[in-house]
C-alpha cells in the first residue's frame, strides 16, 4: 500500500522526486513500448476484478482508460512500422504515460488496501485525484500525434473516444459515500456535546453500512488511523485532534458492538496473540540482538521510540526529554550544558534508521502497540471533548468487563485500560474516578501472565497521575500485590513495570517509607539491579535512589543488600549515575558511611566514575567521597584518601568540572587538608583549591537536595 506521503503526491503537476516515477529515457523505443505495456497489464490484472468499497466508478473508469491504453501499446507492439518509428512528440507523450501509469497504480493500490475509515475521511480528496488523473490523461492525449501514427481504424476510434470522454469528465464525488462520512462526522458530535450516539445507529453504521464485521477488524481501523496521525502533514485534513475523537469513538464501539472475547483462545492460558508481522517480543530482542548504542535514549537507555533533538545537539527520546524538563531542569542530561531553549526538533533521519533497524530484525518498536510509540505525544497535544469523553465510555465499558468479564475478557479489557492510560492525564484521572484500580489490583495475583503484565503496566500508567498515586495506595492490598509482581511476577516486563510504579509511587515522600517497609519490595529492587535487563536495573536504580531520599529508610536499605547492589552498579555505564547519586544520600548517615565502607569496591567504584564518568556522574561520586568522609569517621577517610590517582583526578574536577563538581571537589580537598596525610599526597592541590575555595557554599540544608540524577516514567 502507498504511503501517505507518495499518495500526496499525486495532487502535484510535476513528477514526484522518487526514482520509481522516472521514465526510461534510455530505452528505445520498442523497449519504452514494452514497458509500457507490461505496467498497464498489471493495472488492468489486479484492479480489473478488483472490489472496491469506495471509490468504485472513479475506480473503473480509471481502469476503463488504463485497458484503452493497453490496447493501443499493443498494438504498437505488434506493428512492425508502429514502434520502430515513432515520431518524437509520440515518444514524449509515452514517457509521460509512464509516469501516468504508476500513479494510477498508486491510487488504485490506495483505495484497494487503506481502511475504510480512512477512505470515508477523504472522499473527497481521493476523488479530486481521480478527477487530476483524468485531466492529466486527456492533456496527454491532446498532445499526442494520433494522425501521425500509424494505426488500426479500430485503435484510433478508441483513443479518440478516450480523449473525448476524458475532455467531457468531470469531478464525481459518491454522494452514498459522502452521505456515511457525513454521517461519521455526527457521531462525532453528539460526543463533543456530552451525548453517547444511540447504540443501533453505531451498529447500522459500522456493521451494515462499513461491513465492520469483528474485533479484529475494527482493531485494524483503529490501527490505520492512529498510523495517519503519526504521519500527519500539516495540511491534511482532518486535523489531528479531529483524528483523535473518531479513535476514540471507534475503539468505543469495538467493545461496545463486538465485546472482549476476540482473544479468548490466546488469553485464556495467558500467551500473547502473535503479532501480525511476526515480530520477536523485547525480551527476545533484548537476549539475541544488541540495540545499537545510538538508538537507546540516553535518559531511559531503551530503544528511541521518538527521537528528538535539543539545544545542545543531543538527542534523547521525547518522553524522557520532555519529562526531564516538565522536572525544572534548564541543563542537557548528557553534557550539563545549560539549554538556550526548550523547543524538540523531532530527528526523523534518526527514526527512520531505528524503524528500518527493527524491521530487519524482528524487533517492535513498541512490544504492545506498536502505533502506540508516539501516541503520547500526539494524542495530548490537542485533547477535544469528543475525544474525552468517547474514552470515558469506553472506559466504563472496560471496568465493567473487569468487574463481571470472563477470563479472557478481563485479560482483554486489562490491556485496552493500559492503553487507554497512556493517553493523557484525563484518562489516566477519569480511569481511577470510575474504579478500576481494585480489579486491576485483582489481576496482578492472575495466573495469566498476559492480565497480570497488563494489569500492573496499567496501574504504572495510571500512577503518572498525581491523584492516582494516593488512590493506588489506598487500596488495601495493592502494594502489596504490586511488591508481589516485581518479586514473583510471570514476566520480565511485569517485573520491570512493577519496580517503575514503585518508582512513581515513591516520588510522594510520605510513601517512601511504607514502600521500603513492604516485605520483599526492597531485596527484590536489589535484585533487579543486580540481574535484571538494561531498562529493568533503571527501573530498579531509580526506585532504589527514590527510597534513600527518605532518612529513616537507611537501615532498611542495608539490611535488604541494597547498598552492596548499589555499590556493584556502578560499574555499569546506564545506571551508575543513579547508583551514585542513592549512595551519596545513604552516606550521609554514619551507618550508610560504615555499610559502604565495608563494601570492598566502594571507594575504586566512585573513583572509577571521577575518571571516566559523565559530567553528573563525576558530581555524584565526587559528592559521595565527601560525604563517606564527613559521615564515615577516619577509617572511611583514610581508606578515600589513600584510594590511588585521586590526587590527579581532584586537579582535574577543580579546574574542567562543572559548578557543582568543582564545589564538592574544594569542600573534598579541605577535609584532606585538615588530615594527617594531606600534606603528601596533595601537596600539588594549592592554586587549584584556591580557587575554587572563593565559590564554596555551606553545605545544603536538605537531605537530597544537592543530588542530581536524571528521573523519568515512560508510559507502557
Amino acid at each position: 500500500m502507498a504511503s501517505g506521503a507518495i499518495f500526496s503526491s499525486l495532487r502535484r503537476r510535476r513528477s514526484p522526486t522518487l526514482d520509481a516515477f522516472l521514465a526510461p529515457v534510455d530505452l528505445s523505443d520498442v523497449a519504452l513500448v514494452q514497458t509500457l505495456l507490461s505496467v498497464a497489464r498489471e493495472i488492468v490484472s489486479c484492479f480489473s476484478n478488483r472490489c472496491f468499497f469506495f471509490h468504485r466508478k472513479n475506480s473503473r473508469s480509471l481502469i476503463r482508460r488504463v485497458e484503452v491504453f493497453q490496447l493501443l501499446l499493443e498494438y504498437l507492439r505488434d506493428s512492425d512500422s508502429g514502434s520502430s518509428c515513432l515520431p518524437p512528440t509520440a515518444v514524449l507523450c509515452l514517457k509521460e504515460l509512464y509516469l501516468l501509469l504508476y500513479r494510477s497504480k498508486i491510487l488504485l493500490d490506495y483505495c484497494a488496501q487503506s481502511s475504510k475509515l480512512w477512505l470515508l475521511l477523504q472522499n473527497h480528496s481521493i476523488s479530486g485525484h481521480f478527477h487530476d488523473l483524468n485531466q492529466e490523461i486527456s492533456t496527454l492525449l491532446d498532445v499526442f500525434p494520433v494522425k501521425d501514427v500509424l494505426l488500426s481504424k479500430d485503435i484510433r476510434e478508441q483513443v479518440q473516444l478516450l480523449q473525448k470522454q476524458s475532455r467531457r469528465a468531470k469531478l464525481f464525488i459518491d454522494m452514498k459515500d459522502d452521505a456515511l462520512r457525513i454521517l461519521f462526522f455526527s457521531f462525532l458530535d453528539e460526543f463533543e456535546n456530552g451525548r453517547i450516539p444511540d447504540s443501533a445507529e453505531l451498529r447500522s453504521f459500522y456493521v451494515e453500512k462499513l461491513q465492520i464485521m469483528d474485533a479484529d477488524s475494527c482493531r485494524t481501523e483503529i490501527e490505520a488511523l492512529e498510523e495517519q496521525i503519526v504521519n500527519h502533514e500539516g495540511d491534511i485534513e482532518p486535523t489531528i485532534s479531529v483524528l483523535n475523537g473518531l479513535v476514540a469513538m471507534t475503539r468505543y464501539c469495538r467493545f461496545l458492538l463486538f465485546g472482549f472475547e476476540e482473544d479468548e483462545l490466546g488469553l485464556e492460558n495467558g500467551s500473547r496473540k502473535k503479532p501480525k508481522k511476526r515480530m520477536i517480543t523485547r525480551e527476545i530482542a533484548e537476549t539475541f540482538f544488541t540495540v545499537p548504542k545510538d538508538f537507546s535514549c540516553p535518559i531511559s537507555l531503551d530503544l528511541m521510540r521518538d527521537p528528538v533533538i535539543i539545544s545542545t545537539g543531543q538527542t534523547y527520546d521525547r518522553s524522557s526529554i520532555s519529562r526531564w524538563m516538565e522536572e525544572g531542569h534548564t541543563t542537557c542530561p548528557k553534557t550539563g550544558q545549560l539549554l538556550a531553549h526548550t523547543r524538540l526538533v523531532p530527528n526523523r533521519a534518526l527514526r527512520n534508521l531505528i524503524v528500518q533497524w527493527c524491521t530487519a530484525h524482528g524487533v517492535p518498536l513498541d512490544p504492545s502497540e506498536v502505533m502506540d510509540a508516539m501516541g503520547e505525544g500526539f494524542t495530548t497535544a490537542c485533547p477535544t471533548k469528543a475525544a474525552v469523553e468517547a474514552n470515558r465510555a469506553t472506559a466504563k465499558l472496560l471496568i465493567q468487563q473487569l468487574a463481571g468479564g470472563s477470563q479472557a475478557g478481563k485479560t482483554v479489557a486489562a490491556r485496552e485500560i493500559r492503553l487507554l492510560a497512556k493517553t493523557g492525564k484525563e484518562n489516566r484521572s477519569f480511569i481511577a474516578e470510575a474504579g478500576a484500580i481494585p480489579y486491576l489490583r485483582n489481576l496482578l495475583s492472575s495466573p495469566n501472565a498476559v492480565a497480570q503484565e497488563n494489569s500492573v503496566t496499567a496501574l504504572l500508567n495510571l500512577s503518572i497521575f498525581d491523584k492516582n498515586k494516593s488512590r493506588i495506595m489506598d487500596e488495601e492490598g495493592c502494594l502489596g500485590s504490586i511488591v508481589d509482581v516485581l518479586r514473583f511476577g510471570h514476566t520480565t516486563e511485569a517485573r520491570e513495570n512493577a519496580a517503575a510504579t514503585l518508582f512513581s509511587l515513591s516520588a510522594v515522600h510520605d510513601y517512601k517509607k511504607i514502600i521500603a517497609d513492604e516485605m520483599g519490595a526492597v531485596e527484590a529492587l536489589a535484585g533487579l539491579l543486580r540481574e535484571g535487563t538494561p531498562r529493568g536495573k533503571k527501573d530498579a536504580v531509580t526506585a532504589l535512589f527514590n527510597l534513600s531520599t527518605h532518612p529513616e529508610n537507611c537501615g532498611r536499605m542495608i539490611e535488604a543488600g541494597a547498598v552492596a547492589a548499589l555499590v556493584g552498579a556502578l560499574g555499569n555505564e546506564g545506571v551508575a549515575e543513579e547508583a551514585a547519586g542513592a549512595l551519596v544520600l545513604i552516606v550521609r548517615q554514619p551507618i550508610g558511611a560504615k555499610a559502604v565502607v565495608n563494601e570492598e569496591a566502594a571507594v575504586a567504584g566512585l573513583i572509577g566514575m571521577m575518571r571516566c564518568g559523565t559530567p553528573r556522574g563525576k558530581e555524584n561520586a565526587v559528592a559521595a567521597l565527601l560525604e563517606l568522609c564527613r559521615s564515615g569517621g577516619s577509617v572511611a577517610t583514610e581508606r578515600v584518601v589513600k584510594a590511588p590517582a585521586l590526587a590527579g583526578l581532584l586537579q582535574t574536577l577543580l579546574f574542567t568540572g562543572t559548578k557543582r563538581a568543582r564545589r564538592k571537589a574544594a569542600s573534598l580537598a579541605r577535609v584532606f587538608q585538615r588530615c594527617e596525610h594531606a600534606s603528601l599526597p596533595y601537596g600539588g592541590l594549592g592554586i587549584g583549591y584556591a580557587f575554587a575555595d572563593n565559590s564554596t557554599t555551606a553545605r545544603e540544608a536538605s537531605f537530597a537536595g544537592d543530588v542530581s540524577v536524571p528521573m523519568s516514567i515512560s508510559v507502557l
